[in-house]
């Protein structure tokens, strides 16, 4: 049975989201503010997927996002008022996986529900802690990269999921539509050019030099290869 963590301080909504959650035969904690949640950080191995509102009392959601990142890669579901599209990409750039703003339909919730835990169940890499690219490390449990043991960089969730990706078929050409269904999935549609700027991103912090890159390739027309030394 899957644990779930809802955090949300309005209490007709957590009461039809635990309702529905234990009809799906999930089991749920509610935690109902800011406070309250982060004792239940301290204890998030525990839990299986965390289901958060951003605007919440004493700390926000986007300070609960934070603080699950730095010790868990668990998969995080905003749920909030706050619906436009500056804050999808906030919470998503903090490490939530997906972002679905109020009033949301219950039957939606539980489908994304279902295929987060999917995902994060049956992904190879999921297990992976760190990876060396270029003298720099990638510590996939706090999102950061270190060089000389100091950090240097922050990264999102979208990118340590497609670090991972790599990682788990490096030396393999990936192509461009199994990167898109792996992280993106059938229900959205990113522009083409949205793995080309994550590419850039990568090689301007991990190559020494970005127009010649040595470790993460485009393949014209295929996809792209990441070489490690």
């Amino acid at each position: 049975m899957s644990h779930i963590l809802l955090i949300e301080d309005e209490q007709t909504i957590a009461d039809a989201v635990i309702l529905n959650l234990e009809l799906e035969d999930y089991k749920v904690t509610h935690a109902v503010s800011g406070s309250l949640a982060l004792k239940e950080v301290e204890n998030i191995h525990l839990y299986d997927l965390v289901i958060l509102d951003v605007m919440l009392p004493h700390h926000s959601g986007w300070e609960i996002c934070e603080a699950i990142r730095k010790s868990s890669a668990l998969p995080i579901l905003f749920v909030s008022a706050k619906g436009n599209t500056e804050d999808k990409i906030k919470g998503l750039k903090l490490g939530a996986d997906d972002y679905l703003a109020k009033p949301f339909d219950l039957e939606e919730l539980l489908l994304r529900v279902q295929i987060l835990l999917k995902r994060s169940s049956t992904t190879p890499a999921e297990q992976v802690e760190q990876l060396t690219i270029a003298n720099k490390t990638i510590n996939f449990i706090s999102y950061e990269v270190l060089e000389d043991e100091k950090v240097i960089a922050k990264l999102s969730k979208r990118e340590v999921e497609l670090l991972k990706l790599f990682y788990e078929k490096k030396g393999e050409v990936i192509p461009r539509d199994t990167i898109l269904d792996r992280l993106w999935g059938e229900d959205q549609f990113p522009s083409p050019r949205t793995i080309d700027n994550y590419i850039l991103g990568f090689r301007k912090l991990f190559e020494t030099h970005p127009k010649n890159p040595k470790h993460f390739l485009s393949i014209r027309g295929v996809g792209y290869k990441l070489i490690l030394e």
